[in-house]
């Protein structure tokens, strides 16, 4: 659709509020320039909010800090506002109110966003709470779901499974982020190389846009707000639905994990045991897209394993996938090596840590204190980049040397049968997905410390050993990192050429910038 049609769409549902939110009114003796003239701000968005008889909090509030804290303790920031809708209608008017008021707005899915930008990267925006957004329900004969934007991934796995409704979906392990986010920025699981990304199973979007306009978004009904919400949400509206196609739980799981300490003793010991991984991942004859994994390095340096799953029987694991992988490998595996055959929610369940998978509807209180920094590739690792990312592991992060406690995670996205790469840029606002390799380098310290500045230098450095030998390297969003100017945001995480029709996109659809973090699209 061209930028033309576009907006000739939008300007029509403006004007005739068919399916949109009823035309915000202001209070008694409105002035339509009241947030930049005789009222500050903060309260214009509170006389507005209460007018329309939106729930809300402010820093007064009793609840202020439960709703206001950040996941990551590094990066608080404070709202002007803190609206809590539980309808359709409350959001339109809460964008509206921001809207009027000149007051920035990003909504708040699970609160997991990497570098706080839930509660906008910034002091004075107002958040968007979707925690009353926690309906799923299920198609049986279409196996579509509709979800919630305030649900969380463990319930969501949960409610498409239970009731023998026995369906699946791809998305991360960690139970309690939230559906938003995650979704919207890729998402990616153990089952992605089966089912695509956790963005690829969306097929229609309901959305608050920054006219305050409530629309249905998908391929053939506003098809570039549909295009821009899978990989650029934050900064195009607030997403009220989602409509997830799910997929065939599959009857048979192996999680599996093979433990190699010995990888780190040296620096050329590192490369035998990456190099190793990676020819087994290039290998067609073997590898497809039952098969998810990825290595870890964590310990401060003491641990390297290869884990993952693999859909179908533990018997075909054992005799054909297992072999093949420990045939690349100069060492057996360590004893804490495991294979464990189980059905799809106990592998969730295992992979998430917890002894369930649900999650409480309010008051999740999970924190860190951490940085984090990403690099993704579309080709395999060089000897020479996986040695000097092996010898500064080495020589600065090993045991006491380390500022922080850290761990790196290499997860395989591309390679031989993964639904992931049968997507482009032409399917989504997403550059990802032709990767192969994606690495994530955590450090953290405990919620409540500091972090210091050379755990920062340290993460950074662990990122620089990769990328000095990567040529046309990217990261990832759902890792995102505030370090990073606006410029060299969007380059990493999005290209030139996507950025550019984004932007394009984005100064017709929210040409106030209503929607926005320090990193978002403009």
């Amino acid at each position: 659709m061209s930028p033309s049609r576009l907006q000739q769409m939008l300007l029509s549902l403006a004007l005739a509020g068919s399916c949109a939110a009823v035309p915000l009114a202001g209070p008694p003796g409105y002035d339509a320039n009241y947030g930049t003239s005789r009222f500050n701000a903060t309260t214009a968005l509170k006389t507005c909010l209460d007018y329309h008889q939106v729930p809300y909090y402010v820093e007064t509030d009793p609840n202020w800090t439960e709703y206001a804290t950040t996941f990551n303790s590094r990066l608080q920031y404070e709202p002007a506002a803190i609206a809590l809708p539980t309808s359709a209608q409350h959001i339109s008017n809460s964008v509206g109110c921001a809207a009027k008021a000149r007051v920035p707005v990003q909504p708040k899915s699970g609160g997991h966003s990497y570098a706080s930008y839930s509660t906008g990267g910034r002091d004075g925006i107002l958040m968007i709470d979707l925690e009353n957004f926690n309906a799923v329900t299920l198609d049986k004969v279409t196996g579509i779901a509709v979800v919630g934007g305030g649900v969380r991934l463990g319930n969501l796995a949960l409610a498409i499974y239970n009731n023998r409704n026995l369906r699946a979906l791809a998305h991360g392990t960690c139970p309690g982020v939230g559906i938003g986010g995650h979704f919207t920025h890729g998402g990616y699981g153990y089952s992605s190389r089966a089912f695509g990304l956790a963005m690829d199973q969306i097929v229609g979007l309901d959305v608050v846009l920054a006219n305050g306009t409530y629309v249905h978004a998908n391929d053939t009904s506003y098809p570039e707000v549909y295009y821009a919400l899978r990989g650029a949400a934050d900064a195009f509206g607030v997403v009220v639905n989602f409509y997830l196609q799910t997929s065939p739980a599959p009857p048979d799981v192996v999680n599996w994990s093979f433990s190699f300490p010995q990888a780190l003793a040296s620096a050329e010991a590192g490369v035998l045991a990456f190099k190793g991984v990676q020819n087994f991942a290039l290998n067609g004859s073997v590898v497809d897209g039952k098969l998810g994994f990825g290595v870890t390095i964590g310990g401060n340096g003491a641990s390297f394993s290869v884990h993952g799953t693999y859909f179908g029987p533990v018997a075909t694991f054992n005799a054909t996938v297992a072999p093949a992988l420990l045939a690349q490998l100069p060492w057996p595996p360590a004893s804490d090596s495991s294979v464990q055959a189980v059905d799809w929610i106990t592998s969730l369940t295992l992979l998430g840590g917890a002894p369930t998978l649900e999650v409480p509807l309010h008051g999740v209180t999970d924190r860190d204190n951490f940085f984090a920094k990403s690099v993704t590739t579309t080709e395999p690792f060089s000897d020479e980049a996986i040695r000097k990312f092996f010898q500064y592991i080495l020589d600065n992060g090993v045991g006491s040397k380390a500022p922080v406690d850290w761990f790196s995670i290499i997860n395989l996205y591309g390679g031989p049968g993964s639904a992931i790469t049968r997507k482009n840029e032409t399917f989504a606002a997403y550059s990802g997905h032709d990767d192969l390799w994606v690495i994530q380098n955590y450090g953290n310290v405990a919620v409540n410390g500091s972090f210091p500045s050379a755990g920062l230098d340290f993460i950074n450095g662990l990122n620089d050993a990769v990328t000095s030998e990567v040529l046309g390297f990217g990261a990832y969003l759902n890792y995102v990192d505030p370090t990073y100017n606006s410029t060299q945001a969007h380059n990493l995480y999005y290209g030139t050429e996507l950025y550019e029709r984004l932007s394009t996109l984005k100064h017709i659809i929210d040409p106030l910038n209503l929607f926005s973090n320090p990193q978002s699209i403009w």
